[in-house]
């Protein structure tokens, strides 16, 4: 989730830790994503056809997130701005640079590929995989600079809403949880700030105060500046957000500086960062193993 002000510039994504703990809530790679980078426009064109024909829809006032996604997941032992998770990027990692593709596959077959075979080592679903693969391909080549990682993407996406399955959800095929994932009112509650509605409830439902929406828990207000006009629920559409969100300013998120301050502007939190590095680091490493061509 991110922190950014009020105003909402790169950072204001708000998660229920956020809210319960009255702080600011707000991807290493394997090879195959290297051979992936060719393919980049294919993907975009694929998964832009996903969220054109995906429509927002007002969500039901009942379901909302009322507990902490992450409290099972440890945070690692690192000090912030120390260390970059592993293999967060693909440029200067020998194991990831270029290969040549082979010709009769698709850039979408590979992905789907790579998602499936790195779904049984990480235990992410390969339906969000894909989505992380290709929001880190699509901003390779929007923000070369920048290198932000599937795998970063993954530790947010763990957190947030569990990879789009918090509260029994079921990440479908086009993307969506099979029910709305949204976080509690942010009402001024006791341990919880308040923030009024800025979108008469469009995207969370509750039409006098924002609530964080969709598997990377957006506020309202930053998916105005961030989400492209498209459903925060919708995997993809997140997915990409949040490394646009992560990227703003130049940042450089394969450099430790670069990395901890993308994660905290996410959610201005060290155990939150060190809880998204372990995650980060593990999905990585664990992911080596897998070779698609």
């Amino acid at each position: 989730m991110d922190t950014e002000q009020i105003e909402h510039d790169p950072a204001d994504v708000s998660t229920e830790e956020d809210a319960v703990d009255g702080t600011n809530r707000r991807r290493a790679v394997p090879a195959v994503l290297g051979r992936l980078l060719v393919v980049t426009v294919v993907l975009a064109a694929a998964v832009g056809g996903i969220w054109v024909t995906t429509a927002v829809t007002r969500p039901g006032p009942s379901e909302t997130t009322t507990e902490i996604p992450d409290l099972e997941n440890a945070a690692a032992p690192v000090a912030p701005g120390s260390v970059a998770p592993v293999n967060a990027t693909l440029e200067g990692a020998p194991q990831t640079q270029p290969q040549e593709q082979q010709p009769q596959s698709s850039g979408a077959d590979l992905l789907t590929r790579w998602a499936d075979k790195v779904a049984e080592v990480t235990g992410i679903p390969a339906r969000a995989l894909v989505a992380y693969g290709n929001a880190e391909l699509e901003l390779r080549a929007t923000q070369p600079k920048c290198r932000v990682s599937w795998a970063t993407l993954a530790g947010i996406g763990r957190i947030e809403s569990n990879h789009g399955r918090y509260g029994g959800a079921v990440l479908r095929d086009n993307g969506l949880p099979s029910k709305a994932i949204i976080g509690v009112p942010l009402d001024g509650s006791p341990g919880i700030r308040a923030i009024g509605d800025s979108d008469g409830g469009r995207f969370d439902g509750d039409p006098n105060y924002d609530r964080a929406v969709g598997p990377m828990q957006f506020l309202p207000s930053t998916w105005a500046k961030w989400g492209g006009g498209y459903n925060p629920q919708q995997i993809d559409a997140a997915a990409l957000a949040a490394a646009k969100y992560l990227c703003a300013g130049g940042r450089d998120m394969a450099a430790a500086g670069g990395w901890w301050s993308g994660i905290l502007s996410y959610n201005n939190s060290v155990d939150y960062g060190q809880k998204v590095f372990g995650l980060a680091d593990a999905y990585a490493k664990a992911a080596q193993v897998v070779k698609v061509s």
